[in-house]
């Protein structure tokens, strides 16, 4: 199987995430629509506890894909299928574990994190998701191992394509027992979406193994203990970072009641930030994460070669990268918040204020993405778990100590986001410095996306007002100008000279 670039790789899951998310907009808007900020409330309260399982068995896919790749690195192909049998058992074991503590112990999960009790129905529809997804993330670690992203992408569109039409499906027909059934059959297309993602990875995968004509694979309990010691602390680190999301389904609705408001208000203010603004910032790092993927196995493969001058340049063009895509769109959704929230969310664009702030937090997130995931990739895996553990107390105290109070309330927990984020991505940067010997140019990666952002973004704005006033239309003003400074931007970076025209031709065939 063909390996692919860094580049060529970070793009194909970057285009496939930014498409997964484009779909789970055709998710959120009828659901909007059917059930309002309300109980998109009850649907955002259960969804931290999936992505909490995520984030758990992130490490063994990491792992997997990292595994894999070294034992290519030095051809031993049945070893790779060795990799898949024994991280199979650690996932049923982790995901049928997570599905039934999550179906039988609903109730009390609800009742000590203080939720509404009509959040009980999107936690029982998002339980059986776990128990699947564990076996979808073994296949998807098992194909960027290969340093081939197509199957991963592919896999999740097919995902979120069930996602959508089963969730909304499901949403209408229990609309008519109510809102709080409603979210809950919405929940449940997680799970029919991870099945049909889940059944082409193992088509897929199949067609590999009869390939390489691997019939038997012999057990081997030394890689299960190398999955381990690989998996634990990346999922730690994974963990402690989803809490940070867990801390707000927590300790926000329960902090805004405290400063005054009611329950239905908190649960309003609660959905605007996680289900609505986090959504639309969510679509920049969801590019991010293409690239964090991508990085890992190519990264792991280099240093275990002892490839130092490719691992600095790895990490040169990774960080180039994350700044190119974080600057952007930082400007852009700061300056033109209230244009895309009622693009995207027409009648129902409450929140847009939120979405304008939290919007400061893109660049920190992807820092703190990318340098973990290079760090990750040189074996230092406790050292990113700690630095995210130093933001999550961070996040704790100001969450605590913001929300309560009149004057910040909802924005608390947006300005604990950020002080996070930016405390993590400084550690980050501080151990990559000392830990494997780089030294960044900030001017090339910084400076120079950050003045081609603000030309662009002036040139956006401008080009917004003038179509507006001839079409009075948002929705037309607001594509054009974007795809026209998507089209600036792109020139800019090339005139700024961040990539060479000839550097990224060369780095879509080399790896």
């Amino acid at each position: 199987m063909n390996k692919q670039s860094l580049i060529k790789g970070s793009v194909i899951l970057g285009v496939a995430g930014i498409l997964t998310k484009f779909l789970g907009l055709f998710f959120r808007w009828p659901l909007i629509m059917l059930i309002g900020d309300e109980g998109i409330g009850y649907y955002q309260m259960s969804y931290p506890m999936y992505m909490f399982f995520i984030a758990m068995a992130s490490g063994v896919p990491v792992a997997i894909s990292k595994i894999i790749s070294e034992k290519n690195a030095i051809h031993d192909i049945s070893g790779s299928f060795e990799v898949i049998k024994e991280s199979a058992i650690l996932m049923t074991i982790i995901g049928t574990g997570t599905t039934l503590v999550l179906f039988f112990f609903a109730k009390p999960i609800i009742t000590f994190l203080k939720w509404d009790q009509k959040a009980y129905y999107s936690l029982i529809g998002i339980s059986f998701a776990p128990m699947i997804i564990s076996f979808v993330t073994i296949f998807r670690g098992f194909f960027q191992g290969l340093q081939n992203m197509t199957p991963s992408a592919i896999s999740q569109v097919l995902e979120q394509i069930g996602r959508v039409v089963f969730g909304v499906g499901l949403a209408i027909f229990f609309l008519p027992r109510g809102i709080e059934y409603s979210a809950g059959g919405a929940a449940f297309g997680a799970t029919a979406g991870a099945v049909i993602g889940g059944t082409y990875l193992y088509s897929r995968y199949r067609k590999i193994k009869k390939n390489y004509k691997i019939r038997n694979i012999k057990s081997n309990p030394e890689i299960l203990t190398n999955i381990l010691r690989i998996a634990i602390p990346i999922s730690l680190g994974t963990t402690v970072g989803s809490v940070m999301n867990l801390i707000d389904s927590i300790l926000v609705p329960q902090k805004l009641l405290e400063a005054g408001f009611t329950s239905t208000q908190a649960t309003v203010l609660y959905a605007q930030l996680t289900g609505k603004a986090s959504v639309i910032i969510n679509i920049p790092l969801t590019i991010s994460m293409a690239i964090c993927t991508s990085l890992i196995p190519i990264i792991a493969e280099n240093y275990i070669l002892k490839r130092q001058a490719d691992v600095r340049s790895k990490v040169d063009i990774s960080m180039k990268m994350a700044s190119v895509i974080a600057i952007p769109c930082t400007f852009g959704l700061f300056f033109l918040a209230e244009q895309v929230m009622k693009l995207i969310f027409p009648k129902m664009f409450d929140g847009i204020e939120i979405l304008r702030y939290l919007s400061l937090s893109i660049p920190f997130i992807i820092i703190t993405q990318t340098t973990t995931a290079i760090l990750q990739g040189t074996g230092n895996y406790i050292k990113p778990v700690l630095n995210l553990l130093a933001g999550c107390i961070i996040k704790i105290v100001l969450t605590c100590i913001l929300v309560s109070t009149e004057r910040f309330n909802i924005y608390g927990a947006v300005i604990a986001s950020c002080s996070a984020y930016i405390i993590v991505s400084i550690l980050n940067i501080i151990t990559m410095k000392f830990t494997l010997k780089v030294k960044l140019n900030f001017y090339e990666i910084l400076i120079k996306p950050t003045y081609a952002a603000a030309i662009m973004m002036l040139l956006v704005l401008i080009s917004y007002n003038i179509i507006y006033k001839n079409t009075i239309s948002n929705g037309i003003a607001c594509l054009i100008s974007i795809f026209l400074g998507m089209i600036i931007y792109i020139i800019l970076i090339i005139v700024l000279k961040v990539f060479d025209v000839s550097e990224i031709k060369n780095r879509f065939k080399r790896r």
